[in-house]
């Protein structure tokens, strides 16, 4: 792995930390303020809405910019915003549209973040598909163990010094990323194309996705993935509750197992896709999602449904390992920020259906019924998806991407003609040239 990749690592790593620390410090804060459920939601949803708005329009831009300094700038402007919510704790002027509003803007920020890192990457490691794995099953590891595990609590902790400190915390986390990715390694910026306009560029990337069925598959299935998981999400805790028996301690433990699922999973993607193949792998930790969660609705007790939630766990983290890396490889460097950003737009879109879909079944049915739902959600998807996503048509479109190998005998003769003085041209066969000048 080149050096450039350790401070990007790390970059992430902290700024996942200071993720995790305000993820669960500002509805904790938004607490404070109002009991209102609907303000409550207000807040929760906010950081979502850049996505939907600005989603493909945001990735356009970033195929426009200089894709590490929109990661710094990026992040240097979070740090900057945090400093008024900071501010008006202080002054205990806080509101809960002042919270909305910052977490808005913190949402924008990391669209254009998430977009030129998923951009910047495989640039800095120069398109290989093997190293792309491996540093995003890194990315991945670390982002879970950051955000999901130590982020938490210590966000938790920290509130409890005031409502003031998790957003410093968060502030110096975002101006420490900052710093890091300052100094890595410029990338060549892709080649300017005939000027046209930001729209029309931003459905160029669309159309791209859309027309490509290997990018519309890998699109897909977070897309429907995000329908059955936020069905699940939006009752897992009455389900906890009311079917398996358990408080908030034990819901906290189920949590927690299907974030160490994720864990493991992001670990072994690169095994899996060594073993099976990229596409084959793909299936599979798909149809695990599917079968975890019909494992979890019929679960007899707390202990089957954790391990359920682990091995779902695991299937979702080697997939956001395999997916990514496959798109990075594939996708010429001038059209990645607008896929990445397409594809993640898809998949924030149908998150909401999810939720609403969860909360329906559960009232017209029962507390179980969403989570069968989305078991049949997921293993349709994978059998609609698996011939879009096969090995075939991956190695295929490897071959298509991979740079041309050097052809040694032209190179000599081109050494040759240029120590005799002369310019060596273009190779033309006799038949190509007929009818040229």
């Amino acid at each position: 792995m080149p050096a450039g990749f350790g401070r990007l690592w790390t970059a992430q790593t902290v700024s996942s930390l200071g993720d995790g620390v305000t993820h669960a410090a500002l509805p904790l804060i938004a607490l404070t303020l109002t009991r209102d459920p609907m303000a409550l939601a207000v807040v929760a949803a906010a950081g979502t809405l850049p996505w939907l708005i600005f989603g493909v329009i945001g990735g356009a831009l970033v195929d426009r910019w200089d894709r590490r300094r929109t990661m710094w700038v990026a992040d240097a402007a979070r740090a900057a915003l945090l400093v008024i919510p900071v501010g008006a704790a202080a002054l205990d002027a806080l509101s809960v549209p002042l919270l909305a509003a910052v977490a808005f803007l913190l949402g924008l920020g990391g669209l254009f973040f998430d977009t030129a890192a998923t951009a910047y990457l495989p640039d800095l490691l120069g398109r290989d598909p093997a190293l792309l794995e491996r540093a995003n099953s890194r990315l991945r590891g670390t982002q879970t163990a950051a955000s999901g595990f130590a982020g938490p609590p210590a966000g938790s902790a920290l509130l409890a010094l005031g409502r003031a400190v998790p957003l410093l915390a968060d502030a110096v986390s975002f101006a420490l990323s900052a710093l890091l990715v300052r100094s890595l390694p410029a990338a060549p910026r892709p080649v300017p194309q005939a000027r046209e306009s930001l729209l029309r560029q931003a459905r160029a990337g669309a159309s791209y996705v859309f027309r490509d069925r290997l990018l519309l598959g890998l699109a897909l299935r977070p897309a429907v993935g995000n329908v059955a998981f936020l069905a699940v999400e939006t009752v897992l805790a009455l389900f906890a509750h009311e079917r398996l028996g358990v408080g908030a301690l034990g819901f906290g433990l189920l949590l927690t197992a299907e974030a160490t699922g994720g864990l493991l999973g992001a670990g072994i993607a690169s095994f899996l896709g060594r073993r099976l193949g990229t596409g084959t792998a793909l299936t599979c930790t798909a149809a695990i999602e599917g079968l975890a969660i019909l494992g979890l609705a019929a679960a007899p007790d707390a202990y089957v449904a954790g391990l359920a939630l682990a091995v779902c766990g695991a299937g979702m983290g080697a997939t956001m390992v395999l997916a990514p890396s496959l798109r990075q490889a594939i996708v010429p460097a001038h059209l990645m920020g607008r896929v990445a950003s397409t594809s993640r737009m898809l998949s924030m879109c149908a998150a909401p259906f999810g939720a609403f879909l969860g909360g329906w079944l559960a009232t017209a049915h029962d507390v179980r019924t969403p989570l069968y739902a989305a078991a049949g959600l997921l293993l349709a998807m994978t059998a609609v998806t698996a011939t879009m996503t096969g090995n075939r048509r991956v190695e295929a479109a490897l071959r298509a991407a991979a740079p041309e190998p050097a052809d040694p005998v032209r190179e000599r003769v081109a050494e040759g003609a240029e120590g005799a003085g002369v310019v060596a041209g273009p190779r033309v066969s006799a038949t190509a040239g007929e009818g040229s000048a």
